[in-house]
């Protein structure tokens, strides 16, 4: 074996053309990294919004809240049903809920977004621990108050503590803020569901949630309420339904991602490729030299090989870490699902760091083989006699 010192002086010998080399493959990386923060990103939130412990109903086919229609009837049904969890005064741990979309004004640059209003009832904040409130208090039922959630304060105008803002023919006051954990409902409004059914004259519900007493009964639930012909609905875990509605786009951008990430990949592969035969170029007495002194041609093709791994490697480490300061930016886009505006940061896991560096090290291997190849085939005669 070649010592790892001699393919270290190496690369910081030729100091341009090996930066210029990692640099390009740091690109490459950045890219990938990044686009899979974002879809990560984009999954957790989505996932972190629904609970474990948590059912929710909605109409059958609708996929959605918002496409969703729940009769009265229907809810007193479900509402009634025996495997439902109950609180010490024995009422039920069940919230019937509304779901609608209204436009509002961003506050930075005025653009138009869909913003959720959510009808919620006193038991949606008990199915729902983690949320708190952050500031101010809890709305009053029967009045025009609601809360929002600390994303939905923070970028829409109207919004935020003390402010008024108008849909469903009405004037709303936000009297608190609620931090949701960096779910979908930090990115909602809440009110009574009693106030916003009659504001935008929805006397039915778009979805039920509740607890079971004992989550073994839940398929058995699932089948009688989708075999009753009175109850054309469909039934799901919580955490099932949210994560379903990122399916969509985190599809899309991983499919975009990955190939674009795979067409950069194409010229990080040209230019390790290029460095490799202007080393092999420029150190051929070195090889024939090496030759000479009794190290095989599968000793040189592996020293270049793990020089373009090296160079390819450390290109990769750099745009892992430009990529991981992504998890400090917040970024907004609307939910194909529902069409509303959701705000989430871009998140990294040990996952995507180690498809990262398995990218690198593909890129290396791809564009170091060829140049290795030939500096193993050069002749030693020929090599020494090279000017």
């Amino acid at each position: 074996m070649i010592p790892i010192s001699y393919t270290v002086r190496n690369v910081l010998k030729h100091k341009i053309t090996s930066v210029l080399t990692i640099l390009g493959v740091g690109l490459v990386v950045f890219v990938y990294v990044g686009t899979q923060m974002l879809v990560d990103g984009l999954q957790s939130t989505h996932l972190s919004t629904g609970s474990d412990n948590n059912v929710i109903i909605i109409r059958r086919a609708s996929q959605t809240e918002v496409s969703s229609i729940i009769m009265r009837d229907q809810a007193q049904i479900i509402g009634a049903m025996p495997e439902i969890a109950r609180d010490a005064d024995g009422s039920p741990r069940f919230a019937n809920e509304n779901y609608v979309l209204i436009a509002r004004a961003k506050r930075s640059g005025g653009d138009m977004a869909n913003v959720v209003v959510r009808g919620v009832t006193d038991k949606s904040m008990t199915l729902r621990p983690n949320i708190r409130l952050v500031e101010g208090r809890m709305f009053t039922p029967g009045t025009s108050e609601i809360i929002a959630g600390k994303l939905a304060a923070a970028r829409f105008t109207g919004c935020g503590m003390g402010e008024t803002i108008r849909f469903g023919q009405r004037e709303w006051t936000v009297v608190g803020i609620i931090d949701a954990g960096g779910s979908a409902y930090d990115s909602e409004i809440w009110g009574d569901i009693r106030q916003t059914s009659d504001a935008f004259r929805r006397p039915i519900y778009s979805s039920l949630t509740f607890q079971l007493a004992d989550p073994s009964q839940y398929q058995g639930l699932k089948e009688r309420i989708e075999g009753d012909p009175r109850l054309p609905l469909d039934m799901f875990h919580e955490k099932e339904y949210y994560a379903n509605q990122s399916r969509t786009m985190s599809g899309f951008l991983t499919i975009a991602g990955k190939a674009i990430s795979y067409i950069f990949s194409l010229g990080a592969i040209v230019g390790a490729m290029i460095t490799m035969y202007a080393a092999v170029a420029n150190r051929t007495r070195e090889i024939g030299t090496l030759r000479s002194l009794g190290f095989s041609r599968l000793s040189i093709l592996r020293t270049f090989l793990f020089e373009a791994i090296v160079i390819s490697l450390s290109g990769g480490i750099v745009g892992i870490i430009a990529a991981s300061f992504l998890r400090f930016v917040q970024v907004s886009t609307i939910n194909w699902d529902t069409f509303s505006e959701l705000v989430f940061n871009f998140s990294i896991s040990g996952g995507i760091i180690m498809e990262a560096l398995i990218f690198a090290l593909v890129m290396g291997l791809v564009g170091g083989f060829l140049p290795a190849v030939r500096a193993s085939r050069l002749k030693i005669i020929d090599s020494l006699r090279a000017a």
